[in-house]
């Protein structure tokens, strides 16, 4: 049985005592039955995946590939994947590079099947997967229960990747436009609507940067890098998701009518 971490409360009140007790959680989830057979299993035989084809016809090999991006519900997609694997990215015109979703770009770039050559023979290759793995379970885990304390979890990576993509300034948010719980998580903390992804994309650009500028100081996503900064984006996030959630609860909708008549 997978370990089921331990979150007692929601909100920032929560994803503190999340942070407190997290080592520990995250080490009891990794020691679990179904974590340890899957790592096991990818690090024995993940060197044998020599092409995009032997990556997508071994199920066990592939669970753990695409949750180490957060894609695991992709994983009856095999004709999908495998033009996406051996598509690359290092041409423009690739699926990977097409889809609005950058973590396919991330996970194609990872495998390297249509970059070179695979890079799942490298001594340091199934580390490096597995790492991602358990870091995307536990995530999973917290999500199950909270969604929001997972998207919070999820910031830290998310934004280092963002920052590593490049280091154009407007590259960057479009990086995080294509990222869709990234995305969430600073569209909820900037007060900007869902609905903004409708728009010209370059006036969703605009939001973003002024936005960012006018509530935390600056419109330069590698700055979100910064502990402190990044701190703050989390609590703003689940302190704005919260009053979100307690808007649409019955009772606030029966006051909120009475205050108008």
């Amino acid at each position: 049985m997978t370990y089921q971490p331990v979150l007692p409360l929601g909100g920032y009140t929560g994803w503190r005592v999340l942070q407190r007790t997290l080592d520990r959680q995250e080490a009891n989830f990794n020691k679990s039955a179904p974590v340890q057979r899957a790592t096991d299993y990818f690090k024995a035989n993940i060197a044998k995946a020599k092409t995009a084809a032997d990556l997508v016809g071994d199920r066990r090999l592939l669970e753990v590939a695409l949750g180490a991006f957060g894609l695991s519900e992709d994983i009856n997609s095999k004709a999908f994947l495998r033009k996406v694997l051996e598509g690359g990215t290092l041409n423009s015109a690739s699926l990977a590079n097409k889809l609005s979703d950058k973590r396919y770009a991330a996970f194609a770039k990872a495998f390297g099947y249509g970059d070179g050559g695979a890079r799942t023979g490298l001594s340091t290759f199934p580390d490096t997967i597995i790492s991602r793995y358990r870091a995307e379970s536990f995530e999973q885990a917290v999500g199950e229960q909270d969604n929001n304390l997972r998207l919070a979890l999820n910031l830290k990576d998310s934004l280092a990747e963002t920052a590593a993509s490049t280091t154009n300034t407007n590259a960057q948010w479009y990086y995080l436009m294509g990222n869709t719980p990234l995305r969430s998580v600073f569209e909820t903390a900037l007060g900007l609507p869902s609905t903004l992804s409708a728009v010209d994309v370059d006036k969703q650009l605009a939001a973003f940067k002024s936005r960012s500028e006018a509530v935390f100081g600056t419109s330069k996503l590698s700055d979100f890098t910064d502990a402190t900064r990044q701190e703050k984006l989390i609590r703003l996030f689940l302190v704005r998701s919260e009053m979100q959630t307690s808007a649409a609860t019955p009772a606030a909708m029966a006051l909120s009518l009475l205050s108008r008549s």
